[in-house]
């Protein structure tokens, strides 16, 4: 019993010392802590106006009860299911290009074996990831209008007759939504797969060399498994965005003659819970969005546990 009530005295010392020792990793940690619950977590009581006919004079507490009344006018609306659409169409196709040329970009500034030139073209590929959107929209507004250095090329080149209003149509659209978002973060993106690449271990590709592979049969049998658990981790964080398809982009470059296909949720929830004042009804799209995208994630998840060891819990 003696020994047992000196070990106990022994660990509270070293337990008071160690809070000590930390103590300004635990202050630090506390306010990050309660920045999370004042901005993150109690922001969430807004939920409740997508069960009310919210009034900003009668507040949260005071507007009537409708329950699942918003929600019904949703799913009743053929553009909301439209919006749906775009929103998903437009997050996948997103998802994949970024995905796969952020891993190929990363594959091929790898094999740059030459620092001067590799160290250049990284700098210069992650620049645009700090441009506004309001730049980068402004840049495809020119480069593709009639007049535009893209028009003046497909005509020198024979490709077409006659100058393409590439905003007018709403085929072009999501093309040059995914080329935007391509060459805005390929090269940012393609830095976690770098540091992926450079901890594979060089002995793997120096056996690979002696066995007589080539750059192909390396970056096959040596890289792609290399990196596939760092893949496999931010696809399932990135599934998760899937309905976070944008919105500055679409609401910049969108117009009425592509209004079918440039409205996402967000722009959804913007012209209905700000231009039409009905904030119920946009906080109903907005937690039909985020209930979705929590769906996909765990479903995401589950299936990664199933068939392979990468998880995000």
């Amino acid at each position: 019993m003696a020994r047992n009530k000196n070990e106990e005295k022994k660990e509270r010392k070293i337990t008071v010392k160690e809070l000590k020792r930390q103590s300004f990793l635990l202050i630090v940690s506390f306010v990050v802590v309660v920045y999370g619950i004042i901005f993150y977590y109690l922001p969430l009581t807004g939920w409740i106006m997508a069960f009310e006919n919210y009034k900003p004079k009668k507040g949260l507490l005071g507007s009537t009860f409708v329950g699942l009344d918003k929600f019904k006018f949703l799913f009743g609306d053929d553009v909301f299911i439209k919006v749906i659409r775009n929103t998903f169409a437009m997050g996948v196709i997103n998802l994949v290009t970024t995905t796969v040329m952020a891993v190929l970009f990363a594959i091929l500034l790898n094999e740059i074996r030459r620092s001067w030139i590799k160290k250049p073209i990284q700098t210069i590929s992650y620049l645009p990831h700090f441009l506004s959107w309001i730049v980068v929209t402004s840049i495809l507004h020119v480069s593709l209008s009639p007049t535009g250095i893209v028009n003046d090329l497909l005509l020198r080149f024979g490709i077409i007759n006659q100058a393409i209003n590439f905003f007018a149509f709403p085929k072009y659209f999501w093309p040059i939504v995914a080329f935007a978002n391509c060459w805005k973060e390929t090269g940012w993106n393609a830095i976690i797969y770098l540091s992926a690449i450079t901890a594979i271990d060089p002995a793997l590709y120096e056996a690979a060399s002696i066995d007589g592979a080539d750059r192909l049969q390396k970056i096959r049998y040596i890289t792609f498994p290399g990196i596939k658990p760092t893949f496999l981790i931010l696809l399932l964080m990135n599934v998760g965005n899937v309905l976070n398809a944008g919105f500055e982009v679409q609401y910049l470059l969108g117009n009425g003659l592509v209004q079918s296909v440039s409205q996402t949720i967000d722009i959804y929830v913007l012209k209905w819970g700000i231009s039409q004042n009905d904030y119920s009804l946009g906080t109903a799209a907005g937690l039909f969005k985020s209930a979705v995208s929590i769906a996909i994630i765990l479903i995401a998840n589950s299936i990664a546990k199933k068939y392979s060891d990468q998880r995000l819990f």
